[in-house]
This record gives C-alpha cells, structure tokens and sequence, in this order.
C-alpha cells in the first residue's frame, strides 16, 4: 500500500494530521457533530488529543488521584501553568471534600498538595481563607447537578490554559482564515471598500476602488482657494478662498456638488474653517482677522469672536458642538475657549505662551493637540491634564486628526507628512514624501475606509496619495495648473476627494470609470 503524504499544500508546510483536526474543531463549534464525529473515525484523527480526553474524564468522574497524576505526566508544559492548573484542580478538590463534609480531606490538600506547586504565601492564604468562607456558607447543600456543572467549568478552564498540542486554542480554524484575510486586506494598497472579502480568491482591489480621477471642477472663487472640509455626514463642502468669501457646497445623491452658500462678511482673506460636529454650524478664519459663526441651513452669521486685535490663527470645536477652541498667532492671546455666543469659558495664555499656528481637538474630546512656534507640537489630555510634548526639526505648517481619534499627521516645510499616535507609544513617526513643500502651508488629510489612507496638496500643482503602511505614493494626480493648498476626502464616500488650489479651482476627484467633467451648477 502506497504511503499517504504526511504534508499538504504546494510547499509542503501544512501538517495533514494537525490540518485535519483543526477542520474537525471547527465541524464541532458550528454544531454540525455528526460530519465532525464521521471525519474523526474515517481520518482516525480525533480533536481532543489523548491527555486531554482522559483529563476530562477522570474529573468528570471526580477522580482526583488520578487526575492529578495525569496533569504531572504530561509533557512539554511548563512549570507555571502546570501550577496554574493543578492549582485549578485543587481548588475543585477542596469544594467537594467540604460539601459532603470531610474537612480531614481538605485540609490535608492544602497542607501537603498546594505546598508542592511553589505558590506564594498570598495565594495560600486566599485559599484558605475561601475555606473558611465556604464552610460559613454552609455549602454541603450542593447537589450532584451543580457538582457536575463545576467539573464541565474545570474541563472548559483547564481547555484555555493547557497549550498545543494538548487542546486546540478555541476556534483556531476562524482565527488561521481570518488572520489570511487581514493579512490579504493589509498588503492590497487601493484596499477601499467595507464589502465582505471573498475566501474563493485572493483580495486584490484595483485602482477604480481610490479617487484618481477630475469628475468636477468647481470655479465659483475668484482667486485662491486656501482650505476646503468636507462635513461629517458627508453631504457638505465648505471652501475658504483669498477672495474673502467662504461657500458651502451641497454633495447631491449623484455625486455632483452644488453651491449653498456664499459667505460674505470677512473684511480679508479667508483661511480656514470647520465643522461643528453636528454640521448645523460653520466657522470661517480670516487672515489675520476676526471668528465668524454661520448658520449652515440660513448662510446667515451667528456670532463674530474677538475683534481686529485678536488675531485667530486657528480653530476646533469640542465633541457637544457648543464650544470652540481658537489658538492665536499672538503669543498673549494664547488658547480661549469659547461658546457659541461669545462667552470665554477658559483660556491657556501667558508670557511664555508661544504663539499658536494650529490647533485641533479629537472627536471623542480627550487630546487637544496644538502647534506651537513651528517645531513644537503639545497634546493635552483635557481629562487629566497630562501633556506630551513632541519637537520635530523641521517646520510644521498643518495638522490633521483622523476620525477614531488615534493618530495624526504634520505636513512639514522639509517635505515630509509625519503620522505619530495621539497615545504617544510609538518611538517614531511614519513618514511619506513625495510630494513638494517649501515656502507655502499645504495641509494633508486621511481619507478612505479606516483612514487607511493619506492625501495631500503640493507646490507642484499634483495631489498626492499614500497608503498609510507605504512612504512613497501610490497615486499622484494631475490637473490643477498652480499650488495645491488643501484636500479633503469624504468621510463618508470614500470615493470622493477634493483639492483646493492657487488657480482659483476646487477639484472633485472619483474612480477611474466616473463621468466626464460637468461644471459645477449654480444654486438660484
């Protein structure tokens, strides 16, 4: 009789034997234990080994003797979870000699087996106190149903702690899939997409699954475009241009964007605006200039903050859209807190305050991160008041969080975007070149599902696309005719991104099988 393969797969790395018996788990944790139990005697491979099986039924049975014998027999387990289980094991033994009243029994486990396994006095003396309570509970009472119950709890917990090959680690079959999943999804570049992965192909997505694509130019600013933000929801746009005016641009169901609003009331250059969180509210940054509030349903102004003294360089909202945060490129202005009416509610100033170039605050309104005299930037646990400061050598001219709140990136005038952790455990950040950046702000973004993806602006006139888990892009887009200051990708189509540019155009980007190019409509 021919010797049947002891390996499978084409490079022979996969055990027959164990591949079948995680097949067989697998069989039994979805229930089906008729084809599991057949697939046992036709292989002649069984799930549980044979330490393991006897374990089980000799506590089952409530024979300890031998149960414990079994545990010290077994090979290749090391000494601490030796101890960890036979430790379990006693603990079984000391409950069913108080319950049918053999104290004698009991203690001499605890004074002649316990000892043996080198525990701490500590462990010793909970156990024993655990005795003492048992018996002032007065646990004799329990029947043969609950001692039962017991012992199938010691199987399950002594199956967790007992390595491979003595059990299967629960559900190892699920885990070995899903690991090659992730695994698949991690190394596809254009990975894009919430759609369930197929297990009847490798994943691969392919460049139609990112926005590469011009599918809008919208020419409504007559001068530079300097900041755009899509809203949360996803169904706005607003822009902020060097013409002194901001709009809000409404996302259609077909992808189109149209003009809302154009807000007009800044006396200089527009430069930055944000979201409150509930995308009801707008806030829009001037040059060296005043706060203004807006009312995103009416285009009407709510509120102005500060006045022309009170230079805004920068600003966020908190979490409950009903305060802001403005940091100011005077250093005596510092940080303010505000609400919606104007109100200071709190302020970070001070002689040796630097100035502010950028702020944000986390969407779950933990960590205000700020930027600080070029190089510097601070993140303050609004909760503890912890800080972490971080120096990079190089200028920083933009900062920008992504939406779980864990990371950020610093565009620096050295060209390079740096990803650091808002936590502050990692050593280094991640970095992405690539594009260009020397004399202009040019603020990056994270996009995509998972902000698993980095966009930004270049002094080139070109978009620029990276993969978080690669420095080098995997996209660049071409199309404006002047610096690209700003992008911002949908949160919640991630297959639409904006850019904002010197040539007085913001561009609309999709997949490559989009439309052709429709000017934007103009609301009436």
């Amino acid at each position: 009789m021919e010797n049947l393969p002891t390996t499978l797969g084409s490079k022979g790395l996969i055990n027959k034997h164990e591949f079948l018996r995680v097949i067989i788990q697998c069989l039994y944790s979805l229930g089906y234990k008729k084809s599991a139990s057949c697939l046992e005697i036709e292989s002649g491979v069984r799930y549980k080994s044979i330490e393991f099986d006897l374990l089980e039924s000799q506590i089952l049975s409530g024979d300890w003797d031998d149960c414990i014998d079994t545990l010290n027999k077994i090979k290749d387990v090391k000494d601490d979870t030796r101890s960890s289980v036979l430790f379990l094991v006693f603990k079984q033994c000391f409950l069913e000699y108080l319950n049918r009243g053999d104290d004698s029994l009991a203690l001499s486990v605890l004074q002649k087996r316990v000892p043996t396994l080198h525990m701490s006095n500590e462990t010793v003396h909970k156990l024993a106190y655990s005795i003492l309570a048992l018996k002032e509970m007065e646990l004799g009472k329990l029947d043969e149903d609950v001692i039962s119950e017991l012992r199938k709890r010691l199987v399950m917990e002594l199956g967790k702690q007992l390595p491979p090959p003595i059990v299967l680690p629960e559900r190892r079959l699920e885990h070995l899939v899903e690991t090659s999943v992730t695994a698949q999804i991690d190394s596809c570049i254009y990975h894009n997409s919430q759609d369930a992965v197929l297990l009847y192909e490798d994943h691969c997505c392919g460049r139609d699954q990112i926005p590469t694509e011009t599918v809008q130019i919208l020419t409504e600013h007559s001068n530079e475009v300097w900041f755009i933000q899509f809203s949360n929801n996803g169904e706005y746009l607003a822009s902020s241009s060097s013409d002194c005016t901001a709009i809000i641009w409404k996302v259609m169901d077909n992808d189109k964007l149209t003009m809302k609003h154009v807000l007009r009331s800044h006396q200089n250059p527009v430069s930055f605006v944000a979201w409150s969180p509930d995308d009801t509210k707008l806030l829009t940054c001037g040059n060296l200039e005043v706060l203004k509030l807006w009312d995103v349903e009416t285009g009407t102004c709510k509120h102005t903050f500060g006045d022309h003294g009170f230079t805004v360089s920068s600003c966020a909202w908190f979490p409950d859209s009903k305060r802001i945060v403005c940091g100011s490129s005077d250093p005596e202005k510092g940080i303010c807190m505000w609400d919606c009416d104007g109100n200071e509610m709190k302020a970070w100033r001070g002689m040796r305050m630097p100035k502010v170039l950028d702020l944000a605050v986390t969407s779950d309104g933990e960590n205000l991160i700020s930027i600080f005299s070029d190089k510097e930037i601070r993140i303050l646990n609004l909760r503890t008041n912890a800080e972490q400061v971080i120096f990079e050598e190089h200028s920083i001219t933009s900062l920008s969080v992504s939406i779980d709140s864990k990371f950020f990136i610093v565009n620096l005038n050295s060209q390079e975007i740096h990803l650091r952790d808002v936590a502050g455990k990692w050593a280094k950040p991640l970095k992405y070149t690539g594009h260009k950046q020397n004399k202009y702000v040019i603020r990056s973004c994270f996009g995509g599902i998972n902000s698993m993806f980095i966009a930004s602006g270049s002094e080139n006139t070109q978009v620029y696309i990276w993969n978080r888990q690669s420095s080098t892009p995997i996209e660049v887009l071409s199309g404006h005719s002047m610096t690209v200051n700003s992008v911002s990708w949908n949160p919640k189509r991630p297959l639409m991104l904006a850019s904002a540019s010197d040539d007085h155009t913001i561009r609309i980007w999709g997949p490559s099988q989009s439309n052709k190019i429709q000017p934007a409509e103009t609301s009436t």
